[in-house]
């Protein structure tokens, strides 16, 4: 099948991941999908930090994160999960928000984050495979304002007028992840954004190289040459990679990704140190 015409290959994306469950439109499959999902296709940011444009069309990101067994970024990994929530039965609505995460207070962001609206039994809740290091390894409640324990993280949603608050609790501070707000987006708008993240020279991810895998014990974070092990319980650990060649096997062992080979691939890699 093509995914432009049928969709995603669920059978392909189902063993992509590891998923061995029967899935239905419930809780359940709902909280089993987007654990298998972020546990296995890490976040990454290769293909903007090599210069290359990002595809998202659903055709395009499938060969890329189930065929070829590379990850992605936002556009990528939700675009991928909408479209399997989707054929699963969910009721799924794509949203877009505003990067709060290490900002200062006066940034004005532009809507460049995608985001879903999944809602089950009548009850709303926010999926997101692409947040980088902060990623929700469970949905998230939107009905409720009280502190939501996920395997990985406390997180909390709040609601200001038309406006959710997404934060996350870090050495015993709330800190502000991004805000949203419930309208749909579409293609051509997510098309807008991807470019400018994959494109523009002050998009982080022109600027940086970043990747990010969760298992069950925590949470694997490169950030150029710097790599950080997140562990459920314990002291965060901290690593400086020491050449190229280093890099490429971090990235291989640690997040499961071969980058492209090639003189212009070692070169960009090269630049980071």
């Amino acid at each position: 099948m093509t995914a432009d015409t049928q969709g995603v290959d669920l059978d392909s994306y189902f063993a992509r991941i590891g998923y061995r469950g029967r899935p239905a439109a419930n809780l359940q499959t709902l909280k089993a999908l987007i654990a298998h999902h972020v546990g296995s296709i890490p976040f990454e940011n290769i293909t903007p930090f090599l210069g290359d444009a990002v595809k998202i069309e659903l055709a395009a990101i499938e060969d890329k994160l189930v065929h070829h067994r590379r990850g992605g970024y936002c556009f990528e990994q939700n675009g991928l999960l909408r479209a399997v929530l989707q054929q699963t039965g969910f009721q799924v609505t794509g949203l877009a928000a505003r990067v709060l995460w290490q900002m200062p207070p006066e940034h004005e962001s532009a809507q460049s984050h995608m985001l879903l609206r999944v809602v089950l039994g009548g009850v709303p809740y926010l999926l997101d495979a692409g947040f980088g290091s902060n990623t929700p390894s469970a949905p998230l409640r939107m009905d409720s304002v009280a502190r939501q324990n996920t395997p990985h993280g406390v997180y909390r949603l709040t609601l200001t007028g038309e406006e959710y608050l997404l934060e996350i609790r870090i050495a015993e501070r709330w800190e502000p992840m991004y805000r949203f707000d419930c309208r749909p987006r579409n293609a051509g708008d997510y098309k807008m954004a991807n470019w400018y993240c994959c494109t523009h020279p002050e998009s982080r991810f022109v600027q940086q190289l970043i990747a990010t895998r969760i298992l069950p014990q925590g949470r694997h974070v490169l950030l150029d040459r710097q790599l950080s092990y997140l562990p459920v319980d314990g002291p965060k650990t901290e690593k400086i990679l020491a050449d190229v060649g280093d890099l490429r096997r971090t990235l291989r062992a640690v997040f499961g990704i071969e980058v492209p080979s090639g003189a212009s691939a070692d070169r960009k890699l090269a630049g980071i140190f």
